[in-house]
């Protein structure tokens, strides 16, 4: 109520003052622009000045409205584009789980750029082109995924590299994988791809090298990593084995230091492993070193027991076979009835020529457990010993055996 008051007091006012101003002759207003000339009293000036200046601020308000209309709308059109942004993203990710690459590689391009998450669409899309064969076309999208979003870089070259391994393209694979270790050195899922890659590439000597990150990331699990060291060293060994083959026949007093220096280099765990122990002695041997090879399974015998090498150690011909035969009598102490050791036993009775110990030692063995192997070693010595007749029954026994033959009525001689 106060407030109208004072506005009507206010106009009385305003009113008051311009009827007395116009009692008053206050001049006129001259304008002259070029040729033109403009005249008029005071008061009309001024009125006119008025209408200017609502004129222009009537504009300005009706801009401004304007702007805010146009912002609607414009948030109103980029909310739809998003809408159908995401609508074609997720039939374009279930054309891809469907195997339907070329709409799932065309849904998600072409939703990339209104997209929430345009790496996802351009890395999908990548993988689609893969599937339909367009190598050219994955690479494109996946410089635009990279483009897309800043700090995709792990991601992109992990999608590439995987790309490149499914394509059997090891060598780009293997120069991706390098750059993305290079970038992040301990990267678990990065080193496993390195890994994969060596062992496709057949790359052991590399390999070697990245087994003590692998184990120290724990990519993968022991029993995985335990198979893996085992496979690498193998190779490495068979690698360096024929290394010593090829200087031997340029040189047949070349060394085998090649291959001597590499069992130095193992990891301890396997100079006790028998698999690897047993590829190594018999590395050596192949290559006409069997004193050393024999040295070698008797000292891993003294302290750890193993048939398989025992096997093997009866295969040697060590320098000096009486001592491998007391030897292996004194282990026969101990595991009266192993098999093996009896297999072994015969055979250096063989190298001493005691025909009639090694064939107690082999019937003993055969008592124990038919083997294939002691039956051919049994059926060999009768045979030089002049029982054919026995050796034929024992060589029957054995194919009848091996081949799974029933037991059926058969004529008599």
């Amino acid at each position: 109520m106060i407030r109208l008051l004072l506005i009507v007091l206010l106009a009385l006012l305003i009113g008051t003052g311009l009827s007395m101003g116009l009692q008053y002759d206050l001049g006129y207003i001259r304008i002259s622009l070029g040729h033109y000339l403009i005249e008029t009293n005071f008061w009309v000036g001024v009125a006119l000045l008025v209408a200017l200046v609502a004129l222009i601020l009537v504009s300005v308000s009706l801009f401004r409205r304007f702007r805010q209309s146009t912002g609607v709308v414009a948030g109103w059109l980029a909310r739809g584009n998003e809408r159908r942004a995401r609508h074609r993203t997720t039939q374009g990710l279930l054309a891809l789980a469907e195997g339907n690459w070329p709409r799932a590689r065309k849904l998600l391009t072409s939703s990339a750029s209104n997209a929430d998450t345009p790496l996802i669409n351009y890395l999908a899309a990548a993988q689609a082109s893969f599937e339909s064969g367009d190598h050219e076309a994955v690479d494109e999208l996946l410089r635009r995924a990279f483009e897309s979003t800043p700090g995709s870089d792990m991601a992109v070259g992990i999608t590439q590299a995987q790309l490149q391994l499914a394509g059997n393209r090891l060598e780009q694979a293997l120069a991706t994988l390098i750059r993305l270790r290079k970038q992040s050195p301990h990267h678990p899922f990065v080193l496993k791809l390195l890994k994969n890659t060596y062992l496709r590439l057949e790359d052991w000597r590399e390999l070697s090298k990245l087994l003590p990150e692998l184990r120290k990331r724990n990519v993968l699990p022991d029993d995985e990593l335990h198979e893996l060291q085992r496979l690498v060293w193998h190779n490495l060994l068979e690698d360096a084995a024929e290394d010593c083959r090829r200087q031997r026949k340029e040189d047949p007093n070349a060394s085998l230091e090649p291959l001597t220096r590499l069992w130095d280099e193992l990891p301890g765990f396997l100079r006790r492993d028998d698999h690897t122990i047993r590829d190594y002695a018999r590395l050596l041997a192949d290559l006409g070193d069997e004193a050393q090879t024999e040295t070698l399974l008797r000292k891993v015998l003294r302290n750890h027991w193993s048939d398989e090498l025992v096997n093997l150690y009866g295969r040697i011909a060590g320098q000096k076979p009486d001592e491998q035969l007391l030897l292996a009598e004194q282990w026969l102490k101990d595991r009266p009835n192993n098999a093996e050791l009896l297999l072994a036993l015969g055979r250096l009775s063989l190298r001493n020529e005691l025909w009639g110990k090694a064939r107690e030692y082999f019937e003993t063995s055969l008592r124990l457990r038919r083997s294939r192997e002691t039956l051919a070693e049994l059926s060999r010595l009768n045979a030089h010993m002049g029982e054919e007749e026995v050796s034929i029954k024992l060589m029957m026994q054995g194919l009848a055996n091996d081949n799974g033959l029933p037991e059926l009525p058969m004529p008599r001689a």
